[in-house]
């Protein structure tokens, strides 16, 4: 079944991003001064790293027994990250424009790992990060003013073409700017529900990068692309900020918007015959090595989680595993004892990241809320139904820039889905994940609605909105019982239970 890029127009994504691979690379250290100035006495450092195949970064990233923050530690002499400015007993606030000083060690260590050969980290010294924060300073405002206000995300937009109106844009040449190009769209049309605006700057086009290419050369992918177009755009006055500071502009530090695969996140409990599959390493048509998830058995704990066969393992316990050998992969799940929690994309979505160059856990992973208990067995109608999905009721208020996420919807068949979800906007808080499965909006069933009628629905409920959702694997195995998905299978009581991933790096 393949996904329409088609947006309903619920909510003006503001998530902000960049990419100019041309400055800024090979200038190793900037000392942030553009725009809005640092607190006095605090120098905020951009520094940026390219490492080759095989090389390393040249530092370690810590976290230490009554030390705050996360610490720079290691630094290799004439290594890339001291050629770049980092110093031993940096604080890290930032990685490719995301700010994590409130993160967890692990997840940090994640965005390093999965970003690419191209890193651009925002530290401070050691001794003013503990004045920063003795004087209770806001750190992410600090990190956010040496960018500026109206400094804007870079959009990864995945766009497809309609019969009628094709990909809904064009792209031009800048005029007196070698190299850049310029995106006019059709209003309504496929690229603008994707995400794209008019006037944006094309950054990147299906992982080439635009300033590299001509403009038949870019032509020409448009036209052999087939039905479906990823790029990477960022509107000119962004683009200008970032060539001010001299950075450039990366596909990590993008929102990404109408992507058609994302990655899962599954919390599986041991059930007596074990989690119910195997894994395998295995090498692709391209010759790239991934470990795939084999042989599902029926009614494991791994099937009731919506593992399916051929996903690719790219996460245990929040550790990243892609470039791990088997046997260390192997090792770490049964580390894990009774429990688990892997990170998953479907086989389709492992060879759609595959093609761009980038690695699924750069963007949304969708979080299973479904944890399986027990391996389920014949019983009661009661005991069978306590064992399928259980939907969710998200009830929320429009926000300042709507409700805080888009629809997308099934090619030339009724259906909707949640496509993306604002990082802390009013979908998030109220429980929606991208790729929810939309069931009921204000009470009525959408299941057989097409995704306009189901936009005006979300408009003509003004400021108030009810959804009923549940996860696409749920959905899927609640229709293939016969089951009819009603508020009524939600269970009273829900315990919220957040995983806390725990590294020593």
């Amino acid at each position: 079944m393949k996904e329409n890029t088609g947006y309903g127009d619920i909510m003006e994504l503001t998530e902000k991003f960049t990419f100019n691979p041309k400055e800024g690379i090979d200038n190793p250290a900037l000392v942030i001064s553009d725009d809005t100035a640092p607190a006095p006495g605090l120098e905020v450092r951009l520094c940026v790293l390219k490492r080759k195949e095989g090389e390393s970064f040249g530092f370690h990233l810590r976290i230490e027994r009554g030390c705050r923050g996360h610490v720079i530690r290691q630094v290799e002499p004439w290594g890339l990250a001291e050629r770049a400015g980092l110093r031993d007993g940096d604080r890290l606030l930032e990685v490719n424009e995301n700010f994590v000083d409130e993160l967890e060690h692990i997840q940090v260590a994640q965005k390093i790992q999965v970003g690419g050969p191209q890193l651009c980290l925002l530290v401070l010294g050691g001794d003013e990060y503990d004045q920063a924060v003795s004087e209770g300073l806001d750190l992410r405002a600090l990190a956010r003013g040496q960018r500026g206000q109206d400094c804007a995300r870079p959009r990864l937009c995945h766009i497809t073409r309609d019969p009628g109106t094709g990909m809904g844009f064009n792209i031009v040449t800048v005029e007196g700017e070698k190299g850049k190009y310029s995106v006019s769209t059709v209003a309504g049309g496929p690229a603008e529900r994707a995400g794209v605006r008019r006037g944006d700057h094309l950054v990147w086009i299906n992982g080439a990068i635009a300033s590299e290419l001509t403009q038949s050369a870019i032509n020409k992918m448009v036209k052999r692309c087939g039905n479906h177009l990823t790029v990477l755009v960022i509107d000119s006055e962004s683009e200008r900020s970032y060539a001010r500071r001299r950075m450039p502009i990366l596909p990590a530090m993008a929102g990404a918007h109408n992507l058609p695969h994302c990655p899962l996140r599954l919390h599986l409990q041991q059930g007596p015959d074990g989690y119910g599959f195997l894994l395998r390493q295995e090498k692709s048509a391209s010759g790239r090595i991934d470990h795939r998830l084999r042989e599902i058995d029926s009614g494991s704990p791994a099937e009731l989680v919506g593992m399916q066969d051929g996903d690719a393992l790219l996460a245990v316990n929040g550790e990243v595993v892609e470039s791990m050998e088997h046997d260390d992969i192997v090792h770490r799940i049964r580390q894990s004892g009774q429990q688990v929690t892997l990170t998953v994309i479907h086989a389709q979505g492992r060879n759609f990241f595959t093609q761009l160059g980038l690695s699924p856990l750069l963007y949304h992973v969708h979080e299973k809320e479904q944890t399986n208990t027990t391996v389920p067995s014949a019983g009661s109608p009661k005991e069978e139904q306590a064992d399928l999905p259980c939907p969710r009721l998200c009830v929320f208020e429009r926000g300042p820039t709507g409700f805080g996420f888009h629809l997308g919807c099934f090619e030339q068949e009724p259906g909707t889905f949640i496509g993306q979800v604002a990082e802390g906007g009013p979908g998030q808080n109220a429980g929606l994940f991208q790729g929810d499965v939309v069931v009921e909006v204000n009470g009525q069933n959408v299941e057989e609605e097409f995704l306009e009628d189901v936009v005006l629905m979300v408009k003509e409920g003004g400021r108030s909105l009810s959804m009923l959702v549940v996860d696409r694997p749920g959905y899927k195995r609640l229709k293939q019982t016969g089951t009819l998905i009603t508020p009524s299978l939600i269970p009273h009581f829900i315990k919220d239970e957040k995983t806390t991933d725990v590294s020593v790096m």
